[in-house]
């Protein structure tokens, strides 16, 4: 493959789970030395938050553990399903609101639940901490950063991708 390899996680605002996600995979990507070889984002499937920064919350857990969130809030758009090669929703609730814009179910194969990754899957769902104290926005923290490392994995097999 010439081109990156393109990953989008989606949650519901893009402002906790799925800037969390993007800018933790960022980092494990990095550390593996395959910067070069993803196109990494997130989006929401509403648009409260649009063109907004990531929850001051989200941003501290994730400086916490020396990750940096950049970018801007946006929401998930029908073109993003031929963009990416995967797009992760972090919930259920998410998934079904990405499957439902593929009307010809043509790329549905390209849409997951992100902690089919995990090798600690649970019910499959990253909770949403938005209304939580930190002690949600740490585990999610410890969830996505697992959950990021194991995807990692399976795409470096899947592409045969060599980690620097």
């Amino acid at each position: 493959m010439d081109r990156p390899i393109r990953v989008l996680f989606v949650c519901l605002g893009n402002i906790c789970r799925s800037p969390l996600a993007e800018g933790v995979f960022r980092h494990v990507v990095k550390e593996a030395g395959l910067d070069d070889r993803f196109e990494i984002d997130s989006a929401g499937t509403g648009s409260w938050h649009t063109g907004e920064a990531p929850d001051p919350r989200t941003s501290q857990t994730a400086r916490l553990h020396g990750v940096a969130l950049d970018g801007q809030a946006r929401q998930f758009m029908t073109e993003d399903l031929e963009k990416y090669d995967l797009i992760l929703a972090m919930d259920r609730d998410n998934l079904h609101d990405i499957l439902y814009l593929d009307v010809m179910g043509e790329r549905s194969s390209h849409v997951r639940l992100f902690r089919e990754f995990d090798p600690e899957p649970g019910d499959l769902q990253v909770p949403d901490p938005y209304y939580g104290g930190p002690e949600g926005f740490e585990t999610v923290y410890r969830m996505v950063e697992r959950t990021a490392r194991a995807l990692l994995g399976s795409l470096v097999a899947h592409y045969g991708l060599t980690v620097s």
